[in-house]
């Protein structure tokens, strides 16, 4: 996640201006129209989440992304859509899923309190990151197909984990999984464990899970595993002092049309864009927010730092303190302006002004520091602008809602790609620790989902909250390898 935690069709908006195969309303011009998926849902498909964190970024799922439209427009396109849209819309879509997300946090300062264990020493080897072909992402009708079916004594490390720690994120995940058939009896007894008894909650999942291996179609059993995490700005309610940069709330314009609902072949895809007299054109882009005055009116908090706002952005969610009053709020994602999301760190080595492997959150920072007339420029090569909604805390110990709906838990919770694994699932990870050889091997839980996770044994490994976190979800770009643990009824049928 580190990450735009949206997801979307880019590159159908593009193609559909240059074809003018979009809305025409009564009136005849041709308008272009913002075109989006949200993989922010429980269903199959992975689109539409309530909450989005990532991203992965974002990246948002078991319930509707909160209103902030006006549905009447909605409604009044319903049979527009079907008749004009769809037609061109399906010739396209298939081959032009696009999802991109930054890997890169923001350090959040030293006022974040340490929830997270100590980051791997720094004595620890950088090993190289083999680059690998890169598979198209073709959802297979049944994720099953990528799956190989495998024993407990298979999964490296699986003996050493201590799954007393995974258990509450397993509980929170039950919590959608107990409406399932093939999880309830699972979700019924995991409920009525001791989370001190060691022997019995490893006994359990042995008991109730079978693990099976995800592969790619061509049969890749490795994927890429990046790192995110909630990080904790500065600010204020009014704008003031060096509270200078605004967090917007969305904007009551902004229209999200849910094409499933007028034509299930798209289920979980979505328009984003706004009524313009009788057309719907994109939403702008963040360079026309940014220099328009659009959202004037629509601040929501203000922060002290113009990059840090940036990367809540590729967050998804955070935290703000604000000193004035003593209070600590949690900013989550409410809505996305409909723009794909654009790596800057890859925008920066696509202009040779990082390598590879310098694109890290902390050589952008630092590339920021030497660069700083530059700030708008690299900030506006993301046109993808995310909007917020204002959370109290109840409990500083419970992360962010997930795209599952569900809080994330630190180290036991990461984002995946819900075309290829269903959110909620229990998984085993094998990977190694941000910027070192140190094995990193655990059972997590599928909650999140994000832009850049696109492919089935893609991962983006949540490190909690806090500085700690921040340092090493910014530096973490391995390879791993994921199983999904499946209940025995389910792995049978």
């Amino acid at each position: 996640m580190p990450l735009d935690r949206s997801e979307g069709l880019s590159d159908v908006v593009s193609l559909l201006d240059a074809s003018c195969a979009a809305v025409s309303l009564p009136g005849g011009d041709c308008a272009a129209v913002s075109v989006r998926g949200a993989s922010r849902s429980g269903l199959a498909g992975g689109f539409g989440p309530a909450y989005i964190v990532h991203q992965t970024i974002k990246t948002s799922n078991s319930s509707a992304t909160p209103a902030s439209i006006n549905n009447s427009h909605i409604m009044s396109f319903h049979m527009l859509i079907k008749r004009i849209i769809l037609p061109a819309f399906a010739l396209f879509v298939a081959g032009f899923l696009v999802a991109c997300k930054s890997t890169v946090p923001l350090d959040p300062g030293p006022t974040a309190p340490a929830t997270t264990p100590t980051p791997v020493p720094s004595s620890t080897p950088t090993p190289v990151i083999t680059p690998v072909p890169t598979t198209p992402r073709v959802p297979p009708a049944n994720p099953l197909d990528n799956y190989k079916a495998t024993s407990f004594d298979k999964l490296p490390g699986w003996n050493k984990d201590d799954l007393r720690e995974v258990l509450p994120a397993f509980n929170n995940s039950c919590i959608v999984l107990i409406k399932k058939p093939e999880w309830k009896e699972v979700c019924t007894i995991a409920r009525t464990l001791a989370v001190s008894d060691r022997a019995a909650v490893r006994t359990f999942f042995e008991t109730f899970l079978v693990p099976h291996l995800v592969t790619t179609a061509d049969g890749n059993e490795t994927g890429l595993v990046t790192g995110y995490y909630e990080p904790l700005l500065r600010g204020a309610r009014k704008r003031g002092g060096p509270y200078q940069v605004p967090l917007h709330r969305a904007p009551e314009d902004l229209l999200t049309i849910e094409m499933g609902s007028v034509y299930p072949d798209l289920k979980n895809m979505r328009l984003r864009g706004r009524q313009v007299g009788n057309k719907i054109l994109p939403y702008p882009s963040r360079a026309e927010l940014e220099s328009s005055g659009l959202l004037a009116g629509k601040e929501l908090l203000w922060v002290d730092d113009a990059v840090e706002a940036f990367f809540l952005q590729v967050q998804g969610s955070g935290r703000v303190h604000m000193p004035d009053s003593k209070e600590t709020v949690r900013v989550a994602y409410a809505d996305q302006n409909g723009h794909p999301y654009k790596s800057i760190g890859r925008f920066l080595v696509d202009k040779g002004e990082l390598k590879l492997e310098q694109a890290s959150m902390q050589g952008i920072r630092g590339w920021l520091g030497l660069n700083p007339a530059r700030q708008s420029e690299l900030f506006n090569a993301n046109p993808s602008y995310v909007f917020f909604k204002e959370e109290k805390i109840t409990d500083p110990k419970i992360g962010p809602k997930g795209a599952l709906g569900v809080p994330l838990v630190g180290q036991r919770s990461v984002a995946i790609d819900a075309q290829f694994i269903p959110l909620g699932l229990p998984l085993f990870l094998a990977t190694t620790w941000p910027n070192s050889e140190q094995i990193l091997q655990r059972m997590v839980m599928a909650q999140d989902t994000g832009g850049a996770i696109r492919g089935a044994n893609r991962v983006d490994f949540f490190w909690g909250f806090g500085a700690e976190a921040g340092e090493l979800a910014g530096r973490m770009k391995q390879r791993g390898s994921v199983w999904v643990l499946l209940p025995k009824l389910a792995a049978i049928q």
